[in-house]
């Protein structure tokens, strides 16, 4: 999943960035209101953090521009303003979610994966805040990720990139998915394109998903990408 934070305070924007990338996210920072306007008109991206103080162009003005031109991205108002007002017209505004600082990093995580629950359309089995498909199951918020053994489920630990993989595919099971869009989704921009990352990460994931098991999940959909799904 690839999210995007505006935020200008650079201890606040390094706390926030640096927390989502060690949950698994591809984070993009913007340092001011017109940076964010231009990343998040030209990337697809799964869910915003954005702050209201910015230089530039301030984030209600953002949030109704990307509004008009019908960009959807579910939006984490990220703000000092704390009255019912504040709140009010963030959220008419165009916000999705309103949270006041200080705030505690858990918490902003919880309401960034809720707003990503709501705005998605998983083909894969989900109950709350779990993914499942076939005996392979994913609890969002517990970060675990287990596989059904002859014995009961068998735990599988997987790395953050690993884990925002198996999320895509599991968002998508059925469906193909393209290397553009794992790259899209799991990296920021500093990183060669160039590279092989997604075929080494996929041979990763699938050694800890399927390897073990007589049903294997995950297939390549050779000139097009992968797809997670029961039988061939």
């Amino acid at each position: 999943m690839r999210l995007l934070v505006v935020e200008d305070d650079a201890k606040i924007a390094s706390f926030v960035v640096n927390g989502l990338k060690q949950n698994g996210y591809a984070v993009d920072h913007a340092h001011d209101g017109e940076q964010g306007l231009d990343l998040a008109t030209v990337v697809a991206y799964d869910a915003a953090v954005l702050d209201l103080n910015l230089p530039k162009l301030d984030g209600l003005s953002l949030l109704r521009l990307l509004r008009q031109k019908k960009i959807a991205t579910p939006v984490l108002i990220l703000s000092a303003r704390a009255t019912l007002d504040d709140r009010v017209l963030g959220l008419q505004s165009g916000g999705d979610d309103y949270l006041t600082k200080p705030f505690a990093f858990s918490e902003l995580l919880a309401r960034v994966q809720a707003l990503i629950r709501r705005s998605s359309r998983p083909t894969a089995q989900e109950s709350g805040h779990v993914l499942a498909a076939a005996d392979l199951r994913m609890d969002l918020l517990k970060r675990e990720v287990t596989r059904g053994g002859d014995d009961g489920p068998v735990e599988i630990e997987l790395q953050p990139k690993e884990f925002a993989l198996l999320e895509l595919l599991l968002r998508h099971a059925g469906r193909p998915v393209t290397k553009t869009m794992i790259l899209e989704h799991i990296w920021d921009f500093a990183f060669d394109p160039q590279t092989n990352v997604v075929d080494v990460l996929v041979h990763r994931l699938r050694g800890k998903i399927d390897k073990d098991f007589a049903v294997k999940l995950i297939h390549t959909l050779r000139g097009v990408g992968y797809v997670l799904k029961a039988g061939a």
